[in-house]
């Protein structure tokens, strides 16, 4: 389906070894789970409407993630995102009607999507491994900017001159979008009108899917995603089987790191201009460190986002941790900390050399794969955290996403 012309994986968990197998790199971990989940030849439209018909006998039910649901009826499903953004009043709703077969006059202010989609505009990385895990990297059409973009299959469509930009950095460029003609955009909201483009799309009558996996507070609430995208896909078993695996693989490690015999403090973070901006306890960031068998300075904080501190109130609570984690995009040794602001030396960390980046996969533009492929993944990056935090757990691993600041 086009627009009218008027519009212009994982690494395998081995817990009787406690080890963490590299059967699968990193590099091309959504292509190995494209490679594993075949994609089906691209549905057709119906031609003969049968009522008694359940067209959509794969299905898909969110255990993790919060911010979607999902109703299906015979031949079309009714999509609902009710938290896209925080403090958010509004929601999203989709009736995904099969090709071929009539529009339901129930839902008025819903956005009614013909499925599945053939043409896909995607304005954030993390849709990207999406499409990947999905085997629908054909179906995209366009990002956001290229540079920012770390999953193999899209960066080779892109030397392949098959993709468009339609953000030049500074502003979303509507006639290129427009040109590429989708049927979906995959997008976010803040809520904020001065920065949210999804309404002008639906002005033009494009349609826009909300994706807020970050509004998550549980890295597997965050990957879940995966499932909403491929309801627009008609790719629900696809995603059904690549998330079943990444949950048990998470699963499995979470239970190995309880084992462990101490639980080292961590802290995560740094200032700006003199504000700390420490992620609350019910973060994903919080739920990360203690499913690797850490203990989390503020996780009694209560919320699910990150709460501003002063820097010497972070200092005075975490002046003696054991780890400090994230600590800045473009840190790469101590002495980059020290030269931002010389009170990070006073941390005991420095003395201990347990300062981690999250920034180990960045691509020539300085795109950090962490917010890519690691959100659909997060057992990789539970690994990572379980080797920082008790490397004789998963003896054999190599850190993916994390390195130590020299």
């Amino acid at each position: 389906m086009k627009l009218k012309p008027y519009l212009g994986t994982a690494l395998a968990v081995l817990l009787t070894s406690c080890t963490l197998s590299s059967e699968r790199s990193p590099d091309n971990a959504g292509n190995a789970t494209a490679a594993e989940v075949a994609a089906p030849d691209r549905a057709e439209c119906v031609d003969q409407y049968d009522p008694s018909v359940d067209y959509f006998p794969a299905k898909v039910e969110p255990q993790y993630a919060q911010g979607f649901s999902v109703d299906y009826h015979n031949h079309y499903k009714v999509v609902t995102v009710s938290n896209p953004w925080r403090a958010a009043t509004q929601t999203f709703q989709y009736v995904l009607v099969q090709c071929g077969t009539p529009t339901p006059e129930d839902y008025p202010d819903a956005q009614v999507v013909q499925v599945p989609v053939e043409r896909i505009v995607a304005l954030s990385t993390t849709h990207l491994p999406h499409l990947d895990a999905l085997g629908a990297v054909d179906q995209l059409v366009g990002v956001s900017r290229f540079h920012q973009v770390n999953t193999p299959s899209i960066r080779r469509k892109i030397d392949r001159k098959e993709l468009v930009a339609v953000d030049s950095g500074q502003n979303l460029n509507i006639e290129v979008l427009l040109d590429s003609e989708p049927d979906l955009v995959l997008t976010f909201g803040t809520g904020d009108p001065q920065r949210d483009t999804y309404p002008k799309f639906l002005e033009l009558g494009i349609p826009v899917g909300i994706v807020a996996e970050y509004m998550e507070a549980i890295p597997l609430g965050q990957s879940e995603w995966l499932k909403f995208t491929s309801l627009f896909l008609n790719r629900e078993a696809q995603a059904e089987q690549v998330f079943t695996k990444i949950a048990q693989e998470y699963q499995d490690l979470a239970k190995l790191a309880q084992t462990a015999t101490d639980r080292p403090q961590a802290f995560v973070g740094f200032s700006v201009d003199g504000t700390w901006y420490m992620p609350a306890g019910q973060s994903y960031v919080s739920q990360f460190i203690q499913d690797a068998g850490g203990d989390y300075l503020w996780a009694a904080e209560p919320g699910a986002g990150s709460v501003p501190f002063a820097f010497e109130t972070v200092f005075d609570q975490a002046q003696n941790a054991d780890f400090w984690l994230n600590v800045g995009h473009d840190w790469h040794t101590r002495q980059d900390a020290i030269a931002t602001d010389p009170r990070y030396g006073n941390f005991k960390v420095f003395e201990l050399d347990q300062i981690f980046n999250n920034n180990a996969r960045l691509n020539t533009t300085g795109g950090n794969d962490y917010w890519e492929s690691g959100i659909l993944n997060p057992q990789v990056i539970l690994a990572d955290l379980i080797h920082i935090f008790h490397p004789e757990l998963l003896p054999n691993h190599e850190l993916v996403y994390y390195q130590k600041l020299e």
